[in-house]
């Protein structure tokens, strides 16, 4: 599937994007096929940028690249060339002389809990999931 989804579908896969885009942290990077497969591949990596084409203000649209490490917004003519790599660069992100970055070094793998991974939604990082009884102190 590429993303041809209707009405609530679209509009609640679009969401799922970028609630998995708001959890990128300063300075790190996911691609498009990564987030395509965390929300259950009911998007294509290309619908995903599609997704990110109409995000809203607030979701850090600028840390998700190409399977290559490299900005895909430069053949875009409403974002000025340069932009999505000059705020990487910003956080901290170094490209090669090639304009890729290091996806090993700079890639976000976020941890997912099962009920997540069910939905296709985020988890907060260090939230215990629902229904665990917090470990006592001593």
């Amino acid at each position: 599937m590429h993303g041809d989804l209707e009405g609530a579908d679209r509009k609640s896969a679009f969401a799922a994007v970028w609630a998995w885009v708001r959890r990128i942290p300063r300075g790190r990077v996911m691609t498009y096929g990564q987030i395509a497969n965390l929300v259950e591949d009911r998007l294509s990596p290309r619908a995903v940028g599609w997704a990110m084409h109409g995000c809203p203000a607030r979701v850090p649209w600028h840390r998700v690249v190409n399977a290559l490490g490299a900005c895909s917004t430069e053949r875009r003519p409403d974002i000025p060339g340069g932009l999505q790599r000059a705020m990487l660069e910003g956080e901290g992100v170094r490209f090669g002389p090639d304009g890729r970055l290091d996806l090993t070094r700079y890639r976000f793998v976020p941890r997912q809990s099962r009920a997540a991974r069910d939905a296709g939604t985020p988890t907060s990082e260090g939230r215990r999931p629902a229904g665990r009884p917090r470990a006592r102190r001593r």
